[in-house]
This record gives C-alpha cells, sequence and structure tokens, in this order.
C-alpha cells in the first residue's frame, strides 16, 4: 500500500485556527527548503568535476580524456 503524508500539527488545535495553519506552513517551508539545499549541495559537490570535462570534451579543439585530466 501506498502511504500518505500528513499535514496535520501535532498538539492541540482548534478548529479553523489560522495562526495554526501558518505555523505549519512556515515549518513546512522551512523543512522542504533545508532539503532542497542539502540535496542541491551534494549535486554540486559530486557534480561539478564531471561537468567541467564534459564542456571540455566538447569545446573546439577536441581534446583528448588524458590532456584533459594532466595538471599541466
Amino acid at each position: 500500500m501506498a502511504s500518505r503524508v500528513s499535514l496535520k500539527t501535532k498538539g492541540k488545535t482548534t478548529k479553523g485556527s489560522k495562526v495554526s495553519e501558518e505555523q505549519s506552513a512556515t515549518q513546512l517551508f522551512k523543512e522542504w527548503s533545508t532539503w532542497a539545499v542539502k540535496k542541491a549541495k551534494v549535486i554540486t559537490h559530486y557534480g561539478f568535476i564531471p561537468l567541467v570535462i564534459i564542456i571540455g570534451m566538447n569545446s573546439d579543439p577536441k581534446p583528448q580524456l588524458s590532456q584533459l585530466l594532466s595538471p599541466v
């Protein structure tokens, strides 16, 4: 069975409480933005050098892979 995500807040809330809905939305936004930033950091960390190599391989003089990886 597929699991469902519950957006209910914990603790006592009254019906139609706009303050708790705003806090819940704010908390949800903070969690998602933190998750997105963490994923972006990992993608940037592991994807930067391969991206540079791919761009270098597609440049005009067409260097070999050994030329791109050598420090000189």
